[in-house]
């Protein structure tokens, strides 16, 4: 009753084992999946295409969570898809990793004493790339072992000679459209990597500095302005005020002299000044300072370097020499010792930006770079998205992007380093520069140099949608799957990769965009919603869990917590808990095949189904529309739940159980019955596999015989509905459930049997009463019947003999016992909440703490007062 209901030859007699052991499934169906071709995509197809290329891992990186969760979310999309019919691809590929891999080779000629300066510039890349081959790509295999169903046949590399082709293809024309240039400016500078920094590669965190208080100028001319980094005042060039404060009016344009120095320095007026902050004056130091660079360029200030690409005080005089923190010290010491300090506050804390590789203090530095002219690439950029032809899902992180694209600085690319892509200009002896293209040769002769930096790794991953694709070549991949369907990546990286990839895709591909739908996940978090971390014990290596559990149970988890945007809290326990899962089905699925499901010729007629049959037939189809639309909007938390709770809850609890009765009867309804849980179960397993695809792959094959589950058609709802089945269902479901409840109030154990009469005449539920009586261990009444209790219930009736079941007498003592706990809890609860002193002074949360602890007492009274109403006389 699906409209896609699979018409397979009868499934092979394979006995599938008592226990599922995902290590010993996982990697074999994942090498035949590779080996058969499932996940290579064909240029020319007829399909239509679903394309989605992998955010490129760093080629020094290992599989770690929010990876594993990112990698669940693509492989489920672009499972679905294959099964749709579409020519998916999922591309995948790593990236060079510019700082990281240097630093990494760099570490290991120091274990030999050497450097890089030791070996050279040619020599050093040599070895790097032979660490590549040697030791990089890790996290390949881990892909494989999480079941990423990538084209493993178009791998690509940031660094391989067609993505380089491409590097040097687009800063040409960049170049060529003045959109690219060299320029002195303030940039994010790494003392140890002696590199500039892009700004995701800052990390911020709070350190305990100190803010000192000075004074400049002499007499009447002193002027008092703070700092937290003393050694810049090396390079003061100006102090600024604010024009319209009247405490500094009568100095500005003057001289003032500069501490320390024999230099003077003029007082400049700039609205840049907040008057209200500190003392409203502050030292400008263009060469050392973002805010202050942009100052002196508006008052045309001289920019003085103090510090090399060490960090080391290069000034002459007494601090010449020194490393900046040590010139910090000696400098406050110094104008100590002339009297000039006002205050000094320590421990001062504030922000400080570091490197993320290596955790050193970060400089803001002058320096020669290479930048991108953002304006209208970043305006494109930006009209992509208002236009509608690219969607930010969630919507609502549609603001975050506009906030970047439209507020967007030039973008420094060049970086001080010898792994990457070195930049295509030459320079000649008489001043010349020459940009050179892919296809032409750089200028030769004595006096020629090529620009020693290389480009940001953001710069090749920028172009990674189309670049991987094989452009500038018109390819048939670039043909067929660009523009690409999905990117799907955190919301963390929104600003530095996702728009720099619009950038450059709108301006490679004459407006095309880059892809259609820009998903945003949240980050993995530990249980308690904290940021992992090694320090703190918190990070986990996904691989221990897969390990575990099986990697279907960490899919499972992940996709689980996927709610757009959001956060993903996750924990071990929650893992055991989607193993547990995975065996559900397993065992689930064993005792189908062993009681004849099967999904052997078309469904019978909906007049030949029991109401059962109909239901779970009904509930199907509603479930197969729900996680439709739950994938259409990217919500992989709802339709994992929808598909967990239909899995275990309808099938699984309720329609496998109640066709135990069916099957052991025998005759046309049991086998109406194995032909419908053979298809719900066929159709399951089909729904699952995109987020379980090794425990689904298994199932499936075995159950229906078929080629494999990862080429199957994905199903479709037929439309077909039974309400008054529902109805039925739900009846017999409130009847089961009541009774249940009772019998665990009263101290029964579940497979307890106990006489009952039911009365079921004039309702829908007459036909089910041998499943109520198989479900509830209730037995004939029998001729000394006396009925104890009577359950009124969905238009039914359950009386139960409970005498001779029970201790009635020590029963209701225990009930009483645990009657007078609660009332004491309550009476102690509504005591604390009468108390106005206490409610005065206790802090919200525990007094919210109280007040259900008195909701609860409540709730526990009448339970326990229903239950000693239900006893029987003693």
């Amino acid at each position: 009753m699906t409209e896609n209901a699979q018409q397979q030859p009868p499934a092979p007699p394979t006995e599938l084992p008592t226990q599922y052991a995902p290590a010993e499934v996982e990697g074999p169906l994942y090498e035949r999946w590779v080996e058969r071709g499932y996940f290579e995509a064909d240029a020319k197809s007829e399909k239509p295409p679903y394309t989605i290329v992998i955010p490129p891992p760093n080629v020094t990186g290992s599989l770690h969570l929010g990876h594993a969760f990112q990698h669940t979310l693509m492989d489920a999309l672009t499972r679905r898809k294959r099964m749709q019919g579409y020519e998916a691809l999922w591309l995948p590929g790593m990236d060079h990793a510019g700082i990281a891999t240097q630093n990494v080779v760099e570490r290991e000629l120091g274990k030999e004493g050497k450097s890089r300066h030791d070996l050279g510039r040619e020599a050093f890349v040599e070895r790097v790339w032979q660490w590549k081959e040697e030791y990089g790509g890790k996290i390949l295999g881990q892909m494989r072992r999480l079941g990423d169903g990538v084209d493993w046949t178009r791998e690509r590399f940031t660094m391989d000679e067609g993505l380089s082709q491409a590097v040097q293809t687009i800063f040409k024309r960049l170049y060529d459209d003045e959109l690219i240039y060299r320029a002195e400016r303030i940039i994010n500078w790494c003392p140890r990597c002696l590199t500039a920094i892009s700004d995701i590669e800052v990390e911020y965190q709070d350190d305990d500095g100190e803010l000192v208080s000075m004074t400049y100028g002499e007499g009447d001319d002193t002027i008092v302005v703070a700092t937290t980094r003393a050694e810049t005042m090396l390079g003061d060039t100006a102090v600024a005020v604010h024009p319209d404060d009247e405490r500094y009016r009568h100095l500005i344009g003057k001289l003032i002299k500069l501490p320390l120095t024999d230099r003077s320095i003029p007082v400049v007026a700039d609205t840049h000044v907040d008057p209200e902050f500190g003392t409203g004056a502050v030292k400008v130091t263009p060469a050392h300072d973002p805010n202050d660079f942009a100052i002196g360029q508006r008052h045309g200030l001289e920019s003085l370097t103090v510090m090399d690409e060490r960090g080391v005080i290069t000034v002459h005089g007494p601090f010449e020499g020194l490393d900046r923190f040590e010139a910090r010290s000696a400098i406050v010491a110094a104008l100590r010792a002339e009297g000039r300090i006002v205050a000094e506050k320590r421990p001062y804390v504030h922000s400080v930006g570091h490197c993320s590789r290596c955790k050193t203090t970060l400089e803001p530095r002058l320096s020669m770079q290479w930048w991108v002219k953002v304006g209208p690439l970043a305006q494109a950029a930006g009209d992509a998205v208002r236009d509608g032809r690219v969607a930010i899902h969630p919507a609502d992180m549609s603001k975050r992007y506009f906030d970047w694209v439209d507020n967007m600085h030039d973008w420094c690319i060049s970086r001080q380093l010898w792994w990457g892509h070195r930049i295509p200009v030459w320079y000649g002896p008489d001043g010349e520069t020459v940009c050179v293209g892919p296809d032409e040769e750089p200028p030769t002769g004595e006096g020629w140099t090529q620009d020693p930096d290389v480009l940001d790794t953001w710069f090749s991953s920028g172009l990674w949608p189309f670049s991987t694709l094989g452009w500038p070549e018109q390819t048939p991949d670039l043909k067929k799957f660009y523009t690409t369907d999905v990117l799907l990546t955190g919301h963390d990286i929104i600003f530095f990769w996702v728009a720099r990839m619009m950038m450059f895709g709108l301006y490679a591909m004459d407006g095309e965009v880059p892809f259609k739908t820009i998903a945003l996940t949240g980050l993995v978090r530990d249980q308690f919603g904290k940021k992992m971390s090694k320090s703190s014990g918190t990070a986990v290596d996904p691989l221990d869990w897969m390990n575990a559990y099986g990697s279907d149970a960490v899919r499972f988890t992940l996709a689980k917590g996927a709610n757009p945007g959001v956060d993903v809290p996750i924990g071990e326990d929650w893992v055991q808990a989607s193993r547990n899962f995975a065996n559900k089905i397993w065992n689930a699925t064993r005792f189908a095949l062993m009681n004849g499901a099967t999904v052997d010729g078309p469904l019978p007629e909906a007049s030949a189904m029991s109401a059962t049959d109909r239901w779970i037939l009904s509930r199907l189809n509603k479930t197969v529309a729900e996680v439709d639309a739950f994938y259409d909007d990217f919500q992989f938390a709802k339709l994992s739940d929808a598909l967990y709770h239909f899995a275990w809850d309808e099938v699984f609890d309720w329609y496998v159980e109640l066709s135990k009765t069916t099957f052991q009867a025998g005759g046309e309804p049991a086998e109406v019955s194995k032909r419908v849980l053979g298809e719900v179960l066929d159709v399951t397993l089909r729904l699952l596999h995109p987020v379980v695809p090794f425990v689904t792959e298994t199932l499936w094959t075995t159950l229906t015989g078929g080629e494999s589950v990862v080429v199957a058609e994905w199903p479709a709802d037929s439309g077909f509905r039974d309400a008054a089945a529902e109805r039925e269902i739900e009846s017999l479901q409130s009847v089961i459930t009541e009774v249940r409840r009772f019998r665990a109030d009263q101290g029964l154990q579940p497979g307890q049997r106990v006489p009952a009469r039911l009365s079921l005449d004039g309702t829908a539920l007459a036909p089910h009463e041998a499943a109520i009586r198989q479900l509830l261990r209730l037995q004939p009444e029998g001729d000394a019947f006396s009925a104890t209790a009577t359950l009124p219930v969905a238009g039914a009736t359950v009386a139960l003999d409970l005498s001779g079941t029970i201790d009635v007498a020590a029963e209701r003592k225990r009930l009483a016992k645990d009657l007078a706990a609660a009332e004491k809890e309550k009476a102690q609860a509504n005591a604390k909440l009468g108390n106005e002193a206490f409610l005065a002074k206790a802090p919200d949360n525990v007094v919210e703490k109280i007040r259900a602890r008195l909701t609860k007492a409540d709730e526990d009274i009448t339970r326990i007062q229903t239950q000693l109403e239900r006893l029987p006389e003693a």
